[in-house]
């Protein structure tokens, strides 16, 4: 199942895509969809619809909404990839890092990059999101981690170099900016796509920048989720961005960071791309 948002006639519907151009309202169904609604029994429900007595509404990809209104939390976890890590000049860590983004900062796939005043270092980074979808805290394993999970989007973890890495070394500031977390176009159900073995790639002005595939991930999925639960209570609808593959924009030389102009494409086998112009 693919779950997304859409806006049309002056309102914000949640829908369930049955292909690129054809959508299912189901607000019937849901008729309040805050993001807490975004519960793995919830989609249980869906699946048993009828979905056939339900509005069909025909839309392009461009006119798709963050499917997630606004997170209560968006979880990141930085360097997972070990040609990530090794581009930047850094050691495998030995343990997850972990840090937090403004939720304010989500924005849908098609939606601008807006670039902040007077940053000459916002760089790309697409990465695998995964949607939970129930509540979390002390897990006992990275396996019963999985039974949590709602489903997977494409995300992109904008980051403003200069603020996360010199201006005092907190890569939350890099990263909260607005605009800077785009994500879509939808949200594929965990019993339609696994995490773990997917192409995952971005385009700068449709040159591809970044190439690999989740299984160079350093920490899986299932692992990542565990670890964040030992020491914060996740929720329906938080998102956990897994990390970024090799080849971002500060890894080239001389770097190749953002500019106003650029398009941005972002893809995973899959889920489908976003796209994003930078102003």
């Amino acid at each position: 199942m693919k779950l997304g948002r859409l806006r049309l006639f002056d309102s914000e519907e949640q829908c369930i895509f049955l292909d690129d151009q054809t959508a299912v309202l189901i607000k019937d169904l849901v008729p309040n969809f805050g993001d807490s609604y975004l519960t793995i029994n919830l989609v249980e429900s869906l699946r048993l619809a009828n979905l056939t007595v339900l509005p069909q509404v025909k839309f392009n990809l461009s006119e798709t909404l963050s499917p997630i209104r606004t997170p209560r939390k968006i979880i990141c976890v930085g360097l997972n990839y070990q040609k990530h890590a090794y581009e930047m000049g850094i050691d495998s860590p030995s343990e997850p890092i972990v840090f937090m983004k403004s939720p304010n900062s989500m924005v849908g796939g098609f939606d601008n990059i807006i670039i902040p005043p007077n940053s000459n270092k916002t760089d790309y980074e697409v990465e695998l999101a995964v949607i939970v979808g129930k509540h979390a805290l002390y897990l006992k394993s990275p396996q019963e981690a999985l039974d949590c999970v709602l489903g997977y989007s494409i995300s992109q973890d904008v980051s403003e170099r200069e603020w996360q890495l010199e201006k005092g070394g907190q890569w939350m500031k890099g990263k909260s900016f607005p605009t800077f977390n785009p994500i879509g176009p939808c949200i594929v159900t965990k019993d339609e796509l696994k995490g773990d073995n997917l192409r995952i790639w971005s385009k700068v002005n449709g040159t591809v920048r970044q190439k690999s595939n989740t299984n160079d991930l350093i920490f899986d999925i299932g692992y990542c989720i565990w670890y964040i639960s030992q020491f914060m209570e996740l929720e329906p609808g938080d998102v956990i961005n897994t990390g970024t593959p090799e080849g971002v924009g500060m890894s080239f030389n001389p770097q190749a960071f953002l500019e106003p102009g650029d398009i941005l494409e972002s893809g995973i086998e899959g889920i489908g791309t976003i796209r994003n112009l930078v102003c």
